[in-house]
């Protein structure tokens, strides 16, 4: 029934040979690889004012000077990844560009901070796109954990199904909300122009709230939340490899026409709400603000709300994309599990995608779907990881010389500098907001991939063939502990008496009466084989089973197989009547380690229950 289910949830297995044709054109991969971008441009706006208006409604109208700066910020930062897709077109972004020129351990700040940082977004996309829906439907408010819950398994289901049919779902609302938000600007600017609107009318309540000086340091925090809009220009630099050949060709068009839709509706939005004098308020985002003003109660409203809902809620689908392949990448270098490397039924990396899924949940519950708490973690990862990956590419140019290089290398360090700075910025001004938080985990991960990778280094270590082999089979002793003379025991021991080597059946006597049964019944199948019957005073069974197999190792090159009987029930809840002892014996002998050259094999032998 499980599998019947999982079939239905996201389709069969789909062949390796298909794999090429998986990959994406310029359209779906927009869709897929910029919905997180994009969706940015909801809420980075409302940031931004969240901190200016500390000052008083007075300082609002520095949201747009900084909005051009972070448009600025954000044509640097993209032209320097338009040089990463085209140098490193097998994709891995920040990780494997500072691990092929800075080493190993920037290469594991660089993954752990946008491993830390695809989790954030996937919380933050999805907490948004709820509180949109709560602005227009505020009777769902208190139970938005529980919306943004069953979007993020709607999300992690459509990803497990494929690229292909990621790109299927996610393309209109992409684009549904492209054309909503530009109708909304333009729409904006008409009446702004034509003069069909209402004099702004600010909130009289904030106007007079002002709570602290409008100071550098509180512009420089407004320009650091504001930054959460460059968020998510990575991942086409991550995702190189799910476009369609030519792959860097195709993916550096695509990251050139999300940064200018990107920027040009961000801009757009900041200048209508500085134009209405549109202030943050509890329960009601700014864009949803900004169109009740420009659509004044039309349909037009609604249409937008569920736009920005619909891209709010399907921009973790870009961590979804990136987090499994640069999981992938560092699992194959030995820094995270192994799992994480394996293809999926359906040609994607399953286990990455469904760590995202639950890690995202679990962010989800602890900040109660609440935006605006998880916003001060979100933007340092990211940050850190533009400065690693811009900075190895300069070292890149440098190392290589190729044509042209002076200019690529220029456009990196530029690139490196700018949010290297809004890096600073970021730390220092959302340390004691959350940031410390993010801060604190990156060395906490890189300590977990450096354990991870000594575990493995380790493992090889032990297993390779250059060291001395285990020594031959210079003897063989087959153990068959029994608790009873059944169908199973016998079983049992026919499979024993065919592996060869030295028979020992054993029994523990914990009832006199019973042993004398036991044996009686032995004697009648068994006749020709001696059962060995160990005295328990103390009534225990594994503990005098264990001690009775460790005496039987003698020497090297002595194998001692265990040969273990067991009854397998016909439904699962009949283990909870059975005491399960071979079970128990199994765990207490794969966990006992015998040193130099002394081996015990464990050997299962089932007996199916009928229904």
């Amino acid at each position: 029934m499980i599998g019947s289910i999982r079939r239905w949830l996201i389709g069969p297995p789909l062949p390796t040979e298909r794999m090429h044709h998986e990959r994406l054109g310029k359209a779906q991969a927009l869709a897929v690889l910029s919905s997180d971008a994009l969706s940015s441009t909801a809420y980075a706006t409302e940031e931004i004012l969240l901190v200016l208006v500390l000052a008083g409604t007075g300082a609002i109208h520095l949201s747009l000077p900084i909005a051009i700066a972070i448009s600025a910020l954000l044509f640097i930062v993209a032209s320097s990844y338009y040089q990463t897709v085209h140098a490193y077109p097998q994709g891995g972004g920040a990780y494997l560009v500072t691990k092929d020129n800075l080493g190993r351990l920037p290469s594991l700040i660089a993954g752990a901070a946008l491993l830390i940082d695809y989790v954030l977004t996937v919380a933050v996309s999805i907490s948004a796109g709820v509180a949109a829906i709560t602005s227009a439907f505020p009777v769902l408010y208190p139970e938005r954990v529980w919306i943004a819950l069953l979007m993020v398994a709607f999300i992690t289901i459509v990803n497990l199904r494929g690229v292909r049919e990621t790109g299927r779902v996610f393309a209109l609302p992409t684009y549904f909300f492209i054309g909503s938000m530009y109708l909304l600007i333009l729409v904006g600017l008409y009446r702004v122009l034509t003069g069909t609107l209402p004099e702004p009318q600010v909130h009289q309540e904030i106007m007079v709230s002002g709570v602290q000086n409008l100071t550098l340091f509180l512009i420089l925090r407004a320009f650091a939340s504001g930054c959460t809009a460059l968020t998510g220009i990575e991942a086409i630099a991550d995702g190189v490899p799910v476009f369609k050949p030519p792959e860097a060709d195709n993916a550096g068009k695509t990251l050139l026409v999300m940064v200018t839709i990107l920027s040009s509706i961000f801009l757009g939005i900041t200048f209508l709400s500085r134009h209405f004098a549109v202030l943050p308020k509890e329960g009601e985002t700014v864009v949803s603000q900004i169109a009740r003003i420009v659509f004044d109660g039309t349909p037009l409203y609604y249409v937008l709300q569920f736009a920005t809902a619909l891209i709010l809620l399907l921009a973790a689908n870009t961590s979804y994309s990136d987090f499994p392949r640069l999981a992938m990448w560092m699992a194959r270098d030995g820094f995270l599990p192994r799992q994480f490397a394996n293809l999926g039924d359906r040609l994607v990396y399953s286990n990455g995608i469904i760590a995202l899924g639950s890690l995202a949940s679990l962010l989800i519950i602890l900040f109660g779907a609440d935006t605006h708490a998880l916003i001060p973690l979100y933007a340092v990862g990211v940050f850190i990881s533009f400065t690693l990956s811009q900075s190895s590419m300069v070292l890149r140019w440098r190392r290589l010389r190729t044509s042209g290089w002076q200019v690529k290398a220029f456009f990196n360090g530029i690139g490196a500098l700018a949010t290297g700075v809004v890096m600073v910025i970021i730390a220092t001004t959302k340390f004691i907001h959350g940031a410390w938080i993010v801060l604190l985990l990156i060395p906490i991960f890189v300590r977990m991939f450096l354990t991870i990778r000594e575990h493995y280094d380790h493992v090889a270590d032990q297993l390779t063939l250059e060291k001395r082999p285990p020594a031959p089979v210079t003897r063989h002793t087959v153990i068959v502990p029994i608790g009873d003379v059944h169908r199973g025991v016998v079983k049992a021991m026919y499979y024993a008496r065919a592996l060869g080597g030295e028979l020992k059946p054993v029994y523990v006597d914990t009832n006199p009466e019973r042993t004398a049964r036991v044996r009686e019944k032995w004697k009648v199948y068994f006749p020709d084989v001696d059962l060995v019957v160990i005295p328990s005073p103390y009534r225990s069974v594994i503990g005098p089973l264990v001690e009775f197999i460790d005496s039987h190792i003698q020497e090297e090159g002595h194998y001692v197989t265990v040969v273990i009987p067991e009854f397998v029930p016909a439904k699962w809840w009949h283990n909870l009547l059975h005491n399960q002892t071979a079970w128990a014996l199994r765990v207490a002998l794969l966990y006992r380690r015998n040193w130099q050259g002394r081996f015990r094999i464990l050997t299962s032998v089932p007996f199916y229950l009928a229904k």
